[in-house]
């Protein structure tokens, strides 16, 4: 009979207990006791964007949010209250807005989406397809790299939306935190492109 994929979640359960949490179990009552993540992640809901997979990161490093098309939306009350959380209790002073390449979402930019929910969420995303139109009759990109150039653009108009909220723009107004990254993690290498790098401000490629 063939196993139920449930069966395997749980035994790498057992398997993370004995081969990880026992041997560091100082690390993990430590951060039972309390949480203290260096990082806020905004990523994308897709299964293969594992974001402490893809940054080596432990249990306890980031405080994560995940969607469709990793989008920050100004009426979106489940995102505004994570960021609030983020940057008023946990103090956290690093955004990370990170994209990747193969997103269905992207795709469902690109080739416009019917169902309801769907549809209405990528709207918020609008902009960046403008100008990943005009660069791509620019630049003659095909549609692959037309779909790599909207995700980047999307993660960097999704930082524009999160600067524009007002607790980050009031923060932003009386000092330079929280830093605000943009990446773009490649599905098929496991690498990460930069694309804004908060610690100096600016656009690093797109």
């Amino acid at each position: 009979m063939t196993r139920h994929m449930i069966d395997h979640l749980l035994d790498g359960n057992r398997e993370f207990v004995t081969n990880e949490f026992q041997p560091h179990a100082a690390y993990y009552q430590s951060i039972a006791q309390r949480q203290a993540p260096r990082v806020l992640w905004i990523g994308c809901s897709d299964s293969r964007v594992s974001e402490d997979v893809i940054t080596g990161s432990r249990p306890g490093t980031m405080f994560v949010h995940r969607n469709v098309a990793n989008i920050v939306a100004f009426n979106d009350v489940n995102i505004a209250s994570i960021i609030e959380y983020a940057m008023v209790h946990l103090k956290i002073e690093d955004v990370i807005v990170c994209g990747h390449t193969r997103c269905g979402g992207i795709a469902a930019i690109e080739d416009g989406v019917h169902e309801n929910y769907i549809a209405d969420w990528l709207c918020i995303a609008s902009g960046a397809k403008v100008v990943a139109d005009r660069l791509a009759t620019e630049k003659k990109l095909t549609r692959e790299q037309k779909l790599e150039v909207l995700a980047a653009e999307n993660v960097k108009l999704q930082i524009k939306h999160l600067r524009s909220l007002a607790i980050i723009r009031n923060m932003r107004e009386k000092g330079p935190l929280p830093r605000i990254h943009g990446w773009l993690y490649r599905v098929e290498t496991g690498k990460v492109d930069v694309l804004i790098d908060g610690r100096e401000g600016h656009e690093t490629g797109t």
